[in-house]
């Protein structure tokens, strides 16, 4: 028997006015949540697309733990090397073993042991391998290393999120969705014990579109036209959800953490 323990995961950060909303709201959220761990979606971080090594150096002295990735992975080339070198960084598992990085890793705190897997869908997006099977050989690679594993399930198609979910069920602390920066109204513990939400929302802009200038947004859907899109930032919030688990691979509790962040530009 583990002793309780708690996840904090926050769902994709958008540019730079994301991690001004994360770094302002960070403190406050610590003294009243108590998270042991912090685990956040950082593929969007840089400008809307992509991380950078200064930024992912900038989330670990804040704090964060694990930072999970996604289809803007390889935005940025100068990220390569620094995935093959820091082991809290993760691109999802079943991309090819040939590309840079890794997809899951182990952080420990307070005696208890966190597997973390990053894992992209396939359906409407251009991962090497298949989701499925590439976290069953996940699981067992962490198979006694670990009290428990939170799934970063990085996709397009809501079903396949759902899909995750059952079948992991049972299987891991908790199967987190996240990409489409538009949080679910689903959180909720599993069956057989796994906390799951189809996904957790973005740390950005919410009177943007998903995290894009409205108007450029609007003028692209309107004009069929080519529009270079910006971030927005407007009406910043934090999505996350609060995890709470006691057993060894078992949730308690999953409560989506949706915070407005006044006076953050």
């Amino acid at each position: 028997m583990t002793k309780d323990t708690s996840i904090l995961f926050v769902g994709d950060i958008v540019g730079g006015i994301g991690r001004r909303t994360l770094l302002t709201l960070l403190p406050a959220l610590r003294e009243r949540l108590a998270p042991e761990f912090l685990v956040v979606n950082g593929e969007n971080a840089a400008g809307g697309l992509g991380i950078t090594p200064k930024i992912a150096d900038q989330l670990f002295d804040a704090g964060v733990d694990v930072i999970t990735l996604g289809n803007h992975t390889y935005r940025h080339r100068e990220i390569y090397s620094y995935l093959d070198a820091h082991d809290a960084i993760l691109r999802p598992a079943n991309f090819l073993r040939s590309q840079p990085g890794h997809g899951w890793c182990v952080v420990s705190r307070g005696g208890v042991r966190l597997g973390v897997v990053s894992l992209s869908g396939n359906l409407f997006m251009n991962a090497g391998r298949p989701a499925f099977s590439v976290v069953d050989a996940a699981l067992a690679a962490l198979a006694d290393k670990v009290d428990h594993v939170l799934v970063d399930m990085h996709a397009e198609a809501t079903s396949e999120k759902v899909g995750m979910g059952w079948h992991l069920d049972g299987r891991v602390t908790a199967v987190v969705g996240t990409h489409t920066h538009i949080p679910t109204a689903d959180a909720r513990v599993l069956p057989g014990g796994t906390a799951y939400i189809t996904d957790v929302g973005m740390t950005g802009p919410r009177g943007g579109v998903i995290g894009v200038k409205r108007e450029q947004a609007l003028e692209s859907m309107v004009t069929r036209m080519p529009v270079r899109f910006e971030t927005s930032t407007d009406d910043p919030w934090l999505n996350g959800v609060l995890i709470r688990a006691a057993e060894p691979m078992r949730a308690a509790s999953i409560e989506q953490v949706l915070e407005p962040a006044p006076g953050v530009a």
